[in-house]
């Protein structure tokens, strides 16, 4: 497996992380802990050192599977987790309170099955605390040991830029893929200029880049998508224009429209580490052969030039959610 190193940090990981969530919820039913496990070391196995996860996962069941997975090679890897909602509940809102950050702190540690957080994200800014207290907080679990590097999650420009100035932050994750560029007008600029990471959640766009989806395709009952306006039939029937784009770019390379999809977002800054999730291993080594598909400059002039002339329908986050994604 490749590696990368985000931004100007010097931590090193895998080219393409492996983002947790779904093992344990928002996807349809959990996988049953000891396949998950089994899975895990999967893709560790593969070449796979960067691990995502959080306390609102589960809630706390992802970090504990993650903490018994990952036990056995514990330092050939990178983990990282996030604080910053209430009660680890995102529906309550977000608490970056310095006493809510250091309890989060010490209770992932016992969870992981560490004595150190690698990256610790906070999740979402919290409006009610400045952010020199909550990047003060970070710094000093890091000159205690317990922390080794601070990120953030979906934060704009002035959250970053405050942060960064008390504490460097390592790596900003965010939404971003083929269907979801917004980082790229402000933030990708700000992220070169201090020398910050990317981190991409969700670079298949939920799975529907991917092509295995479509307006016939019916989620689980308890499936995240079936709350999201992008993924109604009627958006996913318009939306499928760009996976038809993916699909023909795709044959020419021997490719899958995921690989090409993933290997869009490589090329475009050295520094961005996607982190995509998925349950089942074939689709696990699918991705991870992403890193090895080189797109021409045809081939980006004919994605940037499709994207231009299509318009994605629906957006990505029901109105209750998008009042928690403090931009």
């Amino acid at each position: 497996m490749k590696k990368r190193i985000l931004g100007n940090s010097g931590l090193e990981v895998s080219a393409l992380g492996l983002g947790c969530m779904g093992l344990s919820f928002a996807y349809g039913p959990a996988l049953e802990k000891q396949a998950a496990i089994k899975f895990i070391r999967g893709a560790y196995e593969r070449g796979v050192t960067f691990y995502d996860t959080a306390e609102t996962y589960g809630p706390h069941t992802n970090e504990e599977l993650l903490g018994e997975a990952l036990a056995p090679f514990r330092n050939e890897v990178v983990i990282a987790t996030k604080f910053g909602f209430k009660n680890s509940t995102p529906a309550l809102g977000p608490d970056s309170r310095p006493e809510r950050i250091r309890e989060v702190t010490e209770a992932a540690l016992k969870r992981l099955r560490t004595d150190r957080i690698d990256l610790l994200y906070q999740h979402r800014v919290d409006p009610n605390v400045p952010m020199e207290e909550v990047a003060g907080t970070v710094k000093d679990l890091i000159a205690e040991g317990k922390v080794k590097y601070f990120g953030m999650s979906e934060a704009g420009v002035t959250a970053i830029r405050k942060a960064h100035a008390v504490l460097p932050v390592t790596a900003l994750q965010s939404e971003y893929s083929l269907w979801w560029r917004e980082p790229e007008e402000e933030i990708f600029p700000v992220l070169e200029e201090l020398g910050i990471g990317f981190v991409p959640f969700s670079p298949l766009g939920r799975g529907f880049l991917t092509g295995a989806i479509t307006e016939a395709t019916t989620f689980t009952a308890n499936d995240f998508r079936n709350s999201l306006p992008r993924f109604t039939e009627e958006n996913r029937k318009a939306n499928l224009a760009l996976v038809e784009l993916l699909g023909t770019i795709a044959k020419d390379h021997h490719a899958t429209p995921a690989q090409i999809a993933l290997s869009w977002i490589l090329a475009q800054k050295p520094w961005i580490v996607p982190i995509p999730g998925t349950t089942k291993l074939h689709r696990l080594e699918e991705n991870l052969k992403a890193v090895d598909v080189q797109l021409s400059a045809t081939d980006h002039a004919s994605i940037g030039e499709a994207i231009a002339n299509i318009a994605i329908q629906g957006k990505r986050y029901g109105d209750q959610m998008q009042n928690i994604v403090n931009r």
